[in-house]
C-alpha cells in the first residue's frame, strides 16, 4: 500500500503518512483506527499501540499536534500575529531566538530539534497544490527585534520574498491605526475543501488551544476580516516591510563600522 493510498483511507496526504511514519509528526486516533482498518490481520494493533504510547510527544507537543495536522490538509490557512512573524513564515535563526528565549532547560539540542520541526512545517508550501495563505500581522511584529539586527534584517527580507508567492498574501496594520480588535491575542485558521468544518488554534502563554465549533470558527473568521481591513493592502505591506529591514541594515552597518 502507498502512502497517498492510506492517506485516502484516513483522510490525509501522503506527506502526512510519512511524516507520521519519520516521527515527525504524532498520529491521531483516528489515523490509528484508520490503519487498522487498513490491515485488518493485524487485529486492531494500531490503536492499542496508540492507547499505550499516550506520553510519546514526538517534535511537537500534544495539545500542537493537531493543528500540525490541520495545517497539511488544510486548503486555506488564515494567520494573524499581533507579536511575532507567523511560525510558517519565520527563518531559522529567527526561530531558534524564540526557543531560546522561552527554553528552561538550556539543551541546545532540543531548540535545534523543535527549529528543525518548524521548518518541516513550512514544507507545505513547497507541495505540488499549496495552500492559499492569508497572514495578517501588526507593525510591531516589524520593529520588535528577535536575535539581532541580522536576524531580523534577514527574516525580514525572507518575509517580502514569501510574500511575492502568488499563494501567499501578507498585510501588515500600520501602528497608526491604534486600538484594534486583533490586540486581544493570535490565532490561525485551517479551511478545508469539500466544506468540511474548519479548525481555529488560539495561542496563549502555556498551551495553545484548538476548536472546530461551527460558530466559534465562523466568528474568528469574521475578526480576521475586520482586521484585514485595517491591513494596508499587500503592496504597500511589503514596502513597509523593505523599508524596516533597511532599518535593521543600517544598524548592522553601524555596528561594522564602530568594530572597525
Amino acid at each position: 500500500m502507498t502512502l497517498a493510498d492510506l492517506g485516502a483511507m484516513v483522510p490525509c496526504d501522503a506527506s502526512t503518512v510519512s511524516r507520521i511514519e519519520s516521527g515527525l509528526l504524532s498520529p491521531t486516533e483516528r489515523f490509528a483506527a484508520a490503519c487498522d482498518e487498513a490491515f485488518p490481520h493485524l487485529g486492531g494493533w494500531f490503536t492499542r499501540f496508540y492507547s499505550n504510547s499516550r506520553e510519546w510527544d514526538g517534535p511537537y507537543p500534544r495539545w500542537f499536534a493537531d493543528w500540525v495536522d490541520a495545517e497539511g490538509r488544510a486548503t486555506v490557512i488564515r494567520w494573524w500575529e499581533p507579536l511575532l512573524i507567523p511560525g510558517l513564515l519565520q527563518t531559522a535563526e529567527y526561530g531558534r531566538a524564540l526557543f531560546k528565549a522561552w527554553q528552561t532547560t538550556g539543551d541546545d539540542d532540543e531548540v535545534e530539534q523543535l527549529v528543525s520541526a518548524r521548518l518541516d512545517r513550512q514544507r507545505i508550501f513547497d507541495r505540488p497544490k499549496p495552500p492559499s495563505f492569508w497572514a495578517v500581522i501588526d507593525e510591531g511584529v516589524l520593529r520588535r527585534c528577535i536575535g539581532s539586527a541580522k536576524v531580523m534584517h534577514d527574516q525580514l527580507v525572507h518575509l517580502a520574498r514569501m510574500s511575492e508567492r502568488p499563494m501567499i498574501k501578507i498585510h501588515v496594520i500600520p501602528a497608526e491605526v491604534g486600538a484594534h480588535i486583533g490586540l486581544l491575542g493570535a490565532f490561525a485558521i485551517a479551511g478545508f475543501a469539500e466544506n468540511a468544518p474548519g479548525i481555529v488554534y488560539f495561542e496563549s502563554p502555556d498551551e495553545g488551544e484548538t476548536t472546530r465549533n461551527p460558530a466559534t470558527v465562523a466568528k474568528i473568521i469574521l475578526t480576521f476580516d475586520a482586521l484585514r481591513s485595517e491591513a494596508l493592502p499587500r503592496g504597500a505591506s511589503r514596502d513597509l516591510i523593505m523599508r524596516v529591514a533597511e532599518e535593521y541594515g543600517r544598524d548592522l552597518a553601524e555596528i561594522e563600522l564602530q568594530r572597525r
